[in-house]
């Protein structure tokens, strides 16, 4: 990255991707906790997946899986390594 503005670009849109990420973990979470848990009323037991009932094995389990390997992807597609030092394009006099 040559200029400043660029590496500011590249931080930038970084972020925006991580954000993404951090909310659409959110959404996954809150979908498959709240979406797939069984109604207040209901007593019976429910249906057992790996001896999980759903809501908690999508929102405990398989959720971070998915979203740890969504962010190992981002990480290694999306992300760039940018120096850190400041280099001015202009000679000191």
């Amino acid at each position: 990255m040559k200029t400043l503005s660029a590496r500011y670009r590249q931080a930038h849109k970084e972020a925006r991707w991580a954000i993404g990420l951090a909310l659409a973990y959110f959404l996954w979470w809150y979908v498959s906790a709240y979406g797939f848990a069984p109604a207040i009323n209901d007593l019976s037991m429910p249906t057992l997946y790996f001896g999980f009932p759903l809501w908690f094995l999508l929102s405990c389990v398989i959720g971070p899986i998915v979203f740890t390997i969504l962010c190992a992807l981002m990480v290694k597609f999306i992300y760039r390594d940018l120096p850190l030092e400041i280099t001015d394009d202009k000679p000191h006099e």
